[in-house]
């Protein structure tokens, strides 16, 4: 019976997974869901107005071009061929435009529900309880439907770990034969995102103990091993050659004009070879340039980010690891005075201890850099609900779990930032309405203290001049005033409209700038974090404004 209801939960949470991707989600994460991948796709496939992102630059390539083509680039293909084919005459639009590659990413998202389902078994977790942990998460819900490249990151992690992962028939481990597999995955993970490797190491080395331990020939040991690198080594120049041709000026049609031979068109390659991960990991090893996105204290994803993350199933697997921790130096120092038995954790072994090892190696790793964000975290998922789910453990938390889900599912997938995008879906309607179609407008939209907004979801093609985007970022009082009464100074032509897109909390600072609005559309509900509302005005009745995204329209 218990295992019914289980199955119908997680059934039913699969549902809201997907069906709340096609609502769509309004929350706004963060840039990087944007602008890794379906902004630069929607500007190279669909010659869109964009803003690519630094990392995508000629000069500076610090992200590989092939994930985002394999997702949001193969998206925009099929809906930009079905609009070509008049099966569909308006495919392109700001919801298909945000929502197709989400979906994308959702279908994929399932690998998880399948990695937990194979794992559990072997873990010693109940299948069941673990799925139902895995897709009643906001993580899960929320992140996982998203187009980060950690997610790619958490859905690489979990093929790992099931590769490593098996069992014979008479229930002992078995040594993995997936060595290429291995190889391939583990340098596709390290090329999306260069931290994969902190994630990737236990795996490897679970997977390196199993091939020593199998009492193999020295002749099979090296064949595995020189699989994988062998494998490790091909994927890697499928990267760099598609990563090297998108970000340098060798094309194939300048090669097959030329009639350049193989030589010189492997010489061409190797002068502007494009390795992004070297790129990477040269800009964040600097310390100054980790500054300019954010420094942290080095314990915040153990101390804040995992509990945000993941609430009492972090704080339990912290409470958890001190025992086993305490326990292990407890034998280590019998050992050493007694001189009798061996310390019982070792990489290979099975169960709890290494499932914990699975979760905080990757933790501490990604705390030695200065730079900690929650979405880092979110491949760790994987171990955590197998290590959740195993028998009498969390069962007492269930209320505590729901709850904590439920509000993360809320502030992060409805508040958060939530009415930019549903802003720009109503700025895409009022540019492309028939009226705009008929007599030619020009409009300015400026954005003031909002998150970085994807110029793609407007659909604007690259020969459109007729719209203006000026993202003010954080900008302060005095300097926001000056440029909103440039604007309206400059206001002139009679078919020109200027929109100001700032938060409720910024309302009364719009007020002192000495312009008047002849329109005013409250988006709602929309949370900045940034510019947070005050407690008192909230109480006070006016809590709407203040929860909402203002599009003010200047007057003449």
């Amino acid at each position: 019976g218990a295992a019914m209801v289980a199955r119908a939960l997680w059934a039913l949470l699969a549902a809201l997974r997907a069906g709340w991707c096609l609502l769509p989600q309004s929350g706004y994460l963060h840039p990087d869901e944007f602008f890794q991948a379906p902004e630069v796709m929607a500007g190279d496939i669909l010659n869109l107005h964009v803003y690519y992102p630094w990392e995508f630059l000629s000069n500076s390539p610090c992200r590989t071009v092939v994930f985002p083509l394999m997702t949001s680039g193969v998206t925009y293909w099929v809906i930009k061929s079905l609009q070509r084919l008049d099966i569909c005459s308006s495919c392109i639009n700001s919801y298909t435009l945000l929502v197709s590659p989400r979906l994308f990413f959702t279908i994929f998202s399932f690998i998880l529900d399948y990695s937990v389902y194979r794992l559990a078994p072997f873990w010693g977790a109940d299948p069941w309880k673990a799925l139902v942990l895995l897709a009643g998460s906001y993580v899960t819900l929320v992140f996982y439907t998203r187009t980060f490249t950690n997610t790619l990151e958490g859905l690489l992690f979990a093929l790992l770990m099931v590769l490593v992962s098996s069992r014979k028939a008479s229930g002992c481990s078995a040594e993995p034969r997936s060595s290429s597999l291995l190889g391939v995955i583990t340098t596709a993970g390290f090329f999306n995102r260069p931290t994969f490797l902190a994630f990737a190491l236990m795996p490897l080395l679970y997977w390196a103990g199993l091939i020593v331990d199998s009492q193999k020939s020295i002749k099979t040991l090296i064949n595995d091993f020189l699989k994988f690198i062998l494998c490790a080594c091909f994927t890697a120049f499928v990267f760099i050659t598609a990563d090297t041709f998108y970000f340098t000026s060798v094309s194939l049609d300048n090669l097959y004009t030329n009639k350049s031979s193989l030589i010189d068109v492997i010489v061409q390659l190797h002068d502007k070879m494009v390795v992004t991960p070297f790129n990477f990991l040269s800009y964040n090893l600097n310390p100054h340039n980790l500054a300019l996105h954010g420094s942290h204290p080095r314990v915040t994803h153990f101390t804040v980010n995992g509990v945000m993350l993941f609430g009492i199933l972090h704080i339990l697997a912290i409470g958890a690891g001190f025992k086993m921790l305490k326990k292990y130096v407890h034998q280590l120092m019998l050992v050493r005075w007694c001189c009798r038995g061996q310390p019982g954790l070792l990489v290979h072994s099975e169960g709890s201890p290494t499932l914990l090892l699975f979760y905080f190696v990757p933790l501490a790793f990604l705390s030695l850099f200065s730079h900690q964000e929650p979405r880092f975290l979110i491949p760790l998922i994987l171990p955590l609900v197998l290590f959740s789910a195993s028998p009498n453990r969390a069962v007492k938390w269930k209320l505590l779990i729901v709850l904590f889900n439920l509000l993360g599912a809320l502030l992060f997938g409805c508040l958060h930032q939530g009415g930019l995008i549903p802003c720009l879906f109503h700025l895409e309607q009022l540019i492309h309405s028939p009226a705009s179609s008929s007599h030619p407008q020009h409009y300015t939209l400026l954005f003031a203290h909002t998150y970085m907004p994807p110029r793609s979801l407007l659909n604007i093609k690259k020969t459109d001049v007729h719209v203006e985007v000026i993202d003010m970022a954080g900008a302060g009082e005095e300097t926001l005033c000056q440029t909103v009464e440039q604007r309206a100074s400059n206001f002139t032509c009679s078919n020109c409209h200027i929109f100001i897109i700032i938060p409720g909390t910024l309302r009364a600072t719009i007020t002192k700038c000495g312009v008047s609005f002849k329109n005013e559309t409250l988006i709602f509900p929309h949370l900045s974090m940034e510019d947070p509302p005050q407690i008192p005005v909230l109480s006070s009745g006016n809590w709407r404004s203040q929860l909402g995204l203002y599009i003010l329209e200047l007057n003449r």
